[in-house]
């Protein structure tokens, strides 16, 4: 007798129209992307054709420009471009060992019943409005900064040949360091909370063995970890300098709020979110001061998309290497 045929094995019945319903939801996914390139597009298109009356009236120069006399309507962006970039450089430079720090001790040194806890603070930290931020900053940080922190650093590295230049002027407590600080302890959460859940996601069996080779805590962190991760790290930092970049309230109430470029990270100034947000109320529509406006919120998008494809470019240079 031959050997019995083996009978095929039956095909799940899938359920009608269900082609049609991934083509479906394919689409609408699809439009979703979409939709945001489209609505990123308006917005920088509508900033443009906005600021370029002020474009053509002052040229490039009005990148450059410290003017801003609008008796006169003569404008310029230097000052607040320059204090765009140099609080949230100085807030980077401050948040971020601290969220290495707080990252760190999560994942590696923190006991099990403090971990949720104080990450949860952390995350807690996101969710205070700017405003509050604003508000500590200039009754409880200021007055701190003008009694204690800026006389002392005065009095030391203020007397320093060469770099001293940046730590002198008068302890008024507001400022550019003072903003920077304001804005170090708003993307902290932000940085702290992408490092410790990508630092978690390390394959035990990666770090277990370079702890069976000897190595120390802080040798698995260096070696192992950040290379792991370095990719979500250099994005979580970049999340908080978008954060920093775009900040308004918190940063109008603590920096001084002068149209002037100052040697001393201590001296008054503004950036772009900050000078919109106090002069927008009072640029009449069709303006030069509005297209001015219009043109320095073209300028914070260009300055937040080089960042963008300059961390890109670093990263994808790493990866290479």
């Amino acid at each position: 007798m031959g050997a019995a045929a083996v009978p095929p094995r039956p095909v799940p019945a899938t359920r009608r129209g269900s082609g049609r319903g991934d083509v479906v939801f394919a689409t609408l996914c699809q439009g979703a992307g979409l939709l945001v390139l489209v609505l990123l597009g308006a917005i920088i298109l509508e900033l443009f054709l906005g600021g370029l009356p002020a474009f053509r009236a002052f040229g490039l120069g009005f990148v450059t420009s410290t003017e801003w006399d609008p008796v006169q309507e003569v404008f310029g962006g230097g000052v607040s471009v320059y204090g765009t970039l140099l609080t949230a450089i100085l807030a980077l430079v401050l948040a971020v060992p601290a969220a290495f720090g707080i990252a760190f001790f999560l994942t590696e040194l923190a006991p099990a019943w403090m971990k949720r806890p104080v990450g949860t603070a952390i995350e807690l930290l996101a969710a205070v409005p700017s405003i509050i931020y604003g508000m500590w900053g200039f009754f409880v940080i200021v007055p701190v900064m003008a009694s204690t922190i800026q006389p002392a650093i005065i009095d030391t590295l203020g007397e320093l040949p060469g770099i001293g230049v940046l730590f002198s002027g008068a302890p008024f407590g507001t400022g550019l360091f003072t903003a920077a600080l304001i804005l170090a302890v708003m993307i902290l959460p932000f940085i702290a909370a992408t490092m410790r859940d990508v630092f978690d996601q390390v394959p035990p069996v990666y770090k277990e063995s370079a702890y069976g080779l000897g190595a120390t805590t802080w040798e698995v962190m260096r070696g192992v970890v950040l290379p792991y991760t370095r990719i979500s790290v250099v994005g979580g930092i970049m999340l908080g300098l978008g954060r920093a970049l775009g900040e308004t309230m918190a940063v109008t109430f603590v920096i001084g709020n002068a149209n002037r470029i100052s040697a001393s990270i201590f001296g008054p100034g503004n950036t772009i979110a900050s000078l919109v947000a106090l002069e927008f109320g009072e640029a009449s529509a069709g303006s030069l001061k509005l297209s001015a406006l219009l043109a320095l919120g073209f300028i914070l998008f260009v300055i937040s998309f080089c960042v963008l494809a300059l961390s890109r470019w670093l990263l994808r240079s790493r990866l290479k290497g």
